[in-house]
């Protein structure tokens, strides 16, 4: 009899009579009332001194009770004490023991025993709480009276939350993006060991995703996302004109000549800049020619007049407008940052180096090693085919995309040396015996390398059959190999490519937000004649100092002293 007791009394609810109703099932109950029972004074399940009692037993369903005949039942010491210590847990009601949880207008109600099994957690830790101070630290505010906390938080993702405390098992939301999800997740001190099988794989997934930035889906979205901190930093880059002499002049110019498409001027600025570049690489691209070289009596090679002539007017252009940005620039420490402005400046400095060193020291076959580096430098001039990026949006989407493609960039070039190394040692050891030069596998590389990137130069091919599958395979090979990556790069230059046009309509608009300006058409022919008049003065003074420079260089011959040029 108590261990049928003991068994019914894991569903029952106190009374205030000190009586406990029993459940046998939804439709039938029994009400036991103790009498004789030994319940001490303090017990919140009583209302008054005990006071000696027999014990009855009524059977009836659940609405309304009917007494029934049982023999009357005594209940044992044992049932007792779990009585007495059920009522001293829950009090004189079930409610004590509930919180009421309210997070952005949700309002919910938790048990104590629910949050005491996850004690780390931020609801599990208010229930160590013993100040207010402890208390405002893990929610926003509370009601004593109450028992309610609130929480200005998602009451969306709360209900996941309140899942987590009935079954122990976290769920991801389909709606909620990865990053905020991890902000609840940490906020309310779940970690993500909780999460349910189902939705553990999918979160993962996600968060690799958002981290390693999903490129294909952004290329497909017909959006312009340009960073907003970029145009912030161009904007602070022209208001800080407002505090600089002469700001409202000084900021046309530089936008004329960092934006091709700001105005007219800048236009007719970015053409002779296109036009004198294209110069300077034909003119380096035919002094290679022998029939356009000269030699002297010592047999060292000399540079046609004419074409020397061009080498300094284009130099003495790209000197002019390197100085220019760096004197306009709205902030000199970032001009020497920028990847554009470094090829400008790596374009003009090899022909100052060398015309220092031939002028002060002599020519290349007079240096020995140094006339070597000469030549090195001289062989630097063909970075000026660079400066085209300056003016060509789809050149600057390009270096931004092999910025940003590093990886596969690598990952592309580690294939490529697995697969080439692999195939020139199948193809060493199938044409080693014959005499086709497959002599030594690093002699095969260089065959590996032009049939895995499907060239076919043809200079070295094998001869027997499996050589020839070797062969065979590493073109298949090669295919596959450098179609995996290209996917990836062209979405990313698609990316940018619409980047750097949002960027440049915004440098453009930048400039032209100020009421006060002047009209479009009069400051146009104000840059004009100011760029007209900075060239009339910087230029020729320019030309003059290398065509001295150079006079000297050809005129002085060893032990002769000072050009009389420079001496006066």
């Amino acid at each position: 009899m108590e261990e049928s007791l003991a068994f019914l009394f894991l569903a029952f609810i106190p009374r205030e009579n000190n009586s406990l109703k029993l459940f046998f099932s939804p439709s039938f109950s029994l009400v036991l009332t103790f009498q004789n029972a030994n319940i001490p004074p303090h017990s919140p399940g009583c209302s008054s001194p005990p006071k000696p009692r027999s014990t009855q037993i009524w059977g009836s369903p659940v609405s309304p009770p009917a007494p029934l005949s049982h023999p009357q039942v005594e209940p044992t010491p044992a049932l007792l004490i779990m009585v007495n210590k059920t009522l001293n847990y829950w009090g004189p009601s079930f409610e004590e023991d509930v919180i009421n949880i309210n997070v952005g207008g949700l309002r919910r109600r938790l048990s104590s025993s629910a949050l005491s099994k996850f004690p780390d957690t931020r609801l599990g830790r208010l229930l160590s709480c013993d100040s207010e101070e402890s208390i405002l630290q893990l929610c926003d505010d509370y009601d004593v009276s109450a028992r309610e906390f609130y929480f200005d938080r998602n009451p969306g993702f709360f209900l996941y939350v309140l899942h987590f405390y009935q079954t122990g098992k976290l769920h991801v939301m389909e709606e909620l993006c990865v990053f905020s999800f991890c902000q609840e997740i940490e906020y309310w001190g779940i970690n993500e060991f909780f999460l349910d099988s189902c939705c553990s794989y999918r979160y993962h997934e996600r968060k690799l995703e958002s981290r390693h930035h999903n490129w294909d889906e952004e290329s497909e979205v017909s959006s312009v996302d340009t960073s907003p901190d970029e145009i912030s930093d161009i904007n602070h880059d022209l208001l800080r004109y407002s505090t600089l002499r002469c700001g409202n002049l000084r900021k046309r110019l530089w936008l004329t000549m960092e934006n091709p498409g700001y105005s007219i001027p800048s236009k007719l600025f970015s053409f002779v800049s296109i036009s004198v570049v294209l110069v300077s690489i034909a003119t380096m691209c035919i002094h290679s020619m022998p029939e356009y070289q000269e030699v002297d009596e010592n047999g060292n090679v000399l540079d046609e007049p004419i074409l020397h002539k061009l080498e300094y007017f284009c130099i003495s252009w790209f000197t002019f407008e390197v100085s220019s940005r760096l004197l306009l620039s709205p902030n000199p420490r970032k001009f020497f940052k920028h990847p554009l402005n470094l090829i400008d400046i790596v374009s003009v400095l090899p022909f100052y180096f060398t015309l220092l060193v031939d002028v002060t020291m002599g020519s290349d076959s007079e240096l020995g090693n140094l006339g070597k580096v000469v030549q090195v430098f001289r062989l630097m001039r063909i970075f000026r085919v660079l400066k085209l990026a300056r003016h060509s949006t789809g050149l600057r989407s390009l270096g931004a995309t092999l910025k940003h493609s590093y990886r596969e960039v690598g990952i592309l070039l580690l294939y490529l040396a697995v697969g080439v190394s692999v195939f020139s040692g199948v193809a060493y050891t199938a044409e080693k015996e014959e005499d086709v030069g497959f002599d030594t596998i690093p002699a095969c590389w260089w065959w590996g390398t032009v049939s895995m990137t499907t060239v076919g130069y043809g200079d070295v091919v094998p001869v027997t059959v499996a050589g020839k599958l070797a062969a065979s395979g590493c073109i298949l090979g090669g295919i596959l190999v450098v179609a995996l990556p290209i996917t990836i790069i062209f979405n990313k230059f698609s990316h940018f490519y619409r980047k750097q046009k949002a960027l440049e309509a915004a440098v453009r608009n930048s400039g032209k937000k100020d009421p006060e300006e002047p009209p479009a058409l009069c400051e146009d022919i104000r840059i004009c004649m100011a760029l007209s008049k900075c060239t009339r003065k910087i230029l020729p003074l320019l030309c003059r100092q290398i065509w001295q420079s150079w006079s000297c260089a050809e005129q002085e011959e060893p032990g002769a002293g000072r050009c009389p040029a420079q001496s006066g």
